[in-house]
């Protein structure tokens, strides 16, 4: 299915959190000198405007990024990327996980990104260019299992699927088995959304039997509007790097403080 558009959600809580987490990762990842990989399986346009028609209708912007920007140190990661992407796009731009990866990446590092949605990998495309970018239109999970183990060895694997077929919650713990044996020493990052009908416990539980020292991090808000099944979003990660735990845990706390979750 390819119906799936994040521009109705980009920069709502989901997006505060999944790129706020991906931006400390990043920054722990890049202090040592050794060049790494970036592979992303679902990587949307890269570049969205919340004053486009799509985020307008939904509003969640409004009650994300928009309401929230204030709640991270000055200096904090994701905000120095989203600084330099509105002063490069204007004030409304937003940037997903492959404009922010790329901004804070360095020219040594690799990254290799997946988006099948034909207008969206077109977008991606034009929002994103490199010697070092590879945009791929192709199945995010082929994609990763033709790359792993990647060269550099080091790196990211960032998977963040629509969730549109139910059989997504199945396959993922699978998928994520099959590519931790193949590169060990990769850090697998997985965003899910926490539904009203508790659809990921499940594949919660059996990720969380195959990597018991994970990091798990969800974060807990009401529905943007009535009748809308998301109450959460998660994030979680096989092999965190020192120091993400401590960050997302400060997180919750920057959340909570502010009243956008619980």
């Amino acid at each position: 299915m390819l119906s799936y558009q994040h521009a109705f959600h980009a920069g709502n809580l989901a997006d505060l959190q999944k790129h706020a987490l991906l931006a400390e990762l990043l920054e722990y990842l890049t202090r040592k000198d050794k060049p790494l990989t970036y592979i992303e399986t679902h990587a949307g346009r890269g570049l969205y405007d919340l004053t486009s028609a799509e985020a307008v209708k939904t509003g969640e912007a409004a009650q994300g990024i928009e309401a929230h920007q204030g709640i991270f140190r000055a200096d904090h990661p994701y905000l120095r990327a989203l600084a330099e992407v509105r002063a490069e796009h204007g004030p409304n731009a937003y940037p997903g996980s492959p404009l922010i990866a790329a901004k804070l990446l360095r020219p040594q590092d690799k990254i290799h990104l997946a988006e099948l949605h034909p207008q969206e990998h077109q977008a991606l495309v034009r929002a994103l260019r490199g010697p070092n970018i590879a945009v791929h239109r192709q199945n995010g999970f082929d994609l990763a299992q033709s790359l792993c183990p990647p060269e550099p060895r080091r790196g990211v694997l960032l998977v963040d699927p629509p969730y549109e077929l139910k059989q997504d919650y199945v396959e993922l713990p699978k998928f994520f088995r099959q590519v931790a044996k193949k590169w060990n020493v990769g850090v697998l990052a997985l965003w899910y959304p926490i539904l009203s009908n508790a659809a990921h416990v499940p594949m919660l539980a059996a990720l969380s039997e195959d990597f018991p020292e994970a990091l798990c991090h969800e974060i807990r808000f009401p529905p943007v509007r009535e009748g809308h099944r998301m109450i959460g979003s998660g994030m979680f990660i096989v092999n965190p790097p020192w120091g993400l735990a401590e960050a997302a845990a400060a997180l919750t706390d920057r959340l909570r403080n502010a009243g956008a979750a619980r």
